[in-house]
């Protein structure tokens, strides 16, 4: 269904920092980084589509998290939501609802939101039951 999303940031290299973590808890794998463009890449394991791409906005502007969006990224355990959320705050972000079931959009729906460096909102979830040790 998609093939990439993007999304703007106003510092690439800070940026870069941050999501590089960020990606590593979630296991993505990064794709391309291109300083020279202010782009930078991922793409989950062993797959070439969607990519979740950063960089500064192409018009030149300055960037702008706009009210209303908000891009999820699936993680495989509620730990995985955890981790992310954690490594995420650590790295600066800021706390949009802790880690946490959300029933009202399904019963096993366990997700964490934030903000990005650049107020960009993010969310981490997980789709599963908690997983039996």
């Amino acid at each position: 269904m998609l093939s990439h999303i993007s999304l703007g940031v106003s510092d690439l290299a800070r940026a870069f920092a941050f999501y590089s973590e960020l990606m590593g808890v979630l296991k993505v794998e990064l794709r391309f980084h291109e300083p020279s463009e202010a782009m930078a890449g991922w793409q989950s394991s062993g797959g070439t589509r969607p990519l979740f791409v950063i960089g500064k906005p192409y018009n030149g502007q300055p960037h702008d998290p706009g009210n209303g969006q908000m891009i999820a990224f699936s993680a495989i355990t509620r730990e995985m939501v955890r981790a992310a959320y954690s490594k995420a705050l650590s790295l600066g972000a800021t706390c949009e609802g802790k880690p946490g079931l959300r029933p009202h959009y399904h019963d096993h729906y366990y997700g964490a939101y934030f903000r990005d460096l650049d107020g960009n909102k993010i969310c981490v979830v997980c789709h599963s039951p908690e997983a039996m040790e």
